[in-house]
Order: C-alpha cells, then structure tokens, then sequence
C-alpha cells in the first residue's frame, strides 16, 4: 500500500547557506523563510545530539515543490561519506526546466558557474545541460524545444 501522498521538498546541506541562497535566486527561485531550527526535533529526527541549523525555504515562482538549504551552527558539516548523517555536504543534482537553456548557461557562466560537460540534445524534444554551482551542487537545466 503506497504511503506517499506527494512530493515535498528536497533538503541540502551546505557550508556557505548565504552564497548557495544567492546562487539559487539567482536563477529564479524565491525565498520563502528563513530561520533557525534546534532541539528534541532536530536531534531526535536527525539523530544528532544538540544540534543546530540554519534554514533557507526557497520555492519557484507559483509555487509546488522547494528546496531546503540547510547549514549546521552545531556540530559542523562533515564531508561526505557511504553512512551520511543530516550534516554531510552532498546532493548533486537538482533539476529544472528554464526558458532559455543558453541564455541560462550564459548568465550563470558570467556569475563564475561552469558547464560540467556541454549542452546536449535529446531528440526533437530537450536541450539539456549541467552547470556546477556552489559547493560543487550540480543544477540540471533543460529547455523543451518540442
């Protein structure tokens, strides 16, 4: 029996929360709160004892799904590894569809964020690339053209 009811959001952690924030603005998405989260829920659920964390809510315009940027006051963020906890940097690809694939690419190359490899077509039906943004996240950006 599925349990799902509907896909909520996608949590990141990161070291920079103000420069991963801006990248992600940068590309369209608003934010939608911003605040500091601590104690029995944050320890029992992450499994962290005395933990601390800072979170950013960012939504696209109209709504739907967003993205939790979360950066750890205590204990600090820990690089990645198989057995992860809630602190490990990671999460590598997060993916949207934009307007305008090379304008897109454009505009973030002038930001300082590179391709990872080129930009691709799929059929008649996408153009699709993936850039590198900050703390090495990848964005998958795709552009319908069919």
């Amino acid at each position: 029996m599925p349990a799902i009811k509907r896909f909520d959001h996608i949590g990141i952690t990161v070291a920079d929360l103000d420069a991963v924030t801006a990248f992600f603005v940068g590309l369209g998405l608003e934010v939608d709160g911003r605040m500091f989260v601590e104690g029995e829920f944050l320890d029992t659920v992450t499994g962290i004892p005395d933990s601390r964390t800072e979170i950013v809510g960012l939504r696209a315009p109209g709504g739907g799904t967003w993205i939790e940027l979360s950066s750890f006051v205590r204990p600090d963020h820990q690089p990645g590894s198989p057995t992860a906890m809630a602190n490990e940097l990671g999460l590598r690809n997060v993916s949207f569809e934009v307007d305008d694939l090379r304008a897109t690419v454009d505009q973030l190359s002038s930001d300082g964020y590179g391709l990872v490899g080129g930009v691709g077509q799929y059929e008649n039906a996408w153009l699709m690339a993936y850039v590198r943004g900050p703390e090495g996240i990848i964005v998958s950006l795709a552009e319908r053209i069919g």
